[in-house]
């Protein structure tokens, strides 16, 4: 699945109290801040003759998701890599919650930023 990709998304107390139901005795709950739905940009004409478009993405930023909006570069643009699946490691507290890896634009490619855990 590519981060274009739609997909549900449970709020998080569903996800919290689901997890609460289907885990076993003594299993750690994996609560997560969820990415929110891509957005639908409308791509503007090139301010110069070959510039390309970089898409507009989520990114994570110490306490929330923030829109990257699309823009042009003069450099040419890959396409966004495969999401890297990622198995978390154990809570570091009861309050924590989880922020999946997910890539950034910076500057000439793409950047894979690892997921990791927040405290709540």
């Amino acid at each position: 699945m590519t981060l274009y990709a739609r997909r549900p998304v449970l709020g998080l107390l569903g996800a919290a109290v689901l997890g609460l139901i289907a885990a076993p005795a003594g299993a750690q709950v994996l609560i997560e801040r969820p990415m929110p739905e891509m957005r639908v940009e409308v791509i503007p004409p090139p301010p110069h003759p070959g510039w390309h478009w970089v898409p507009g993405h989520w990114a994570w930023q110490g306490v929330a998701w923030v829109w990257r909006p699309g823009h042009y570069v003069a450099n040419a643009v890959p396409p966004m890599p495969a999401v890297i699946v990622e198995t978390p490691p154990p809570a570091p507290g009861p309050r924590a919650f989880w922020v999946r890896g997910h890539y950034v634009w910076q500057g000439m490619g793409w950047r894979w930023i690892p997921g990791h855990w927040v405290r709540g």
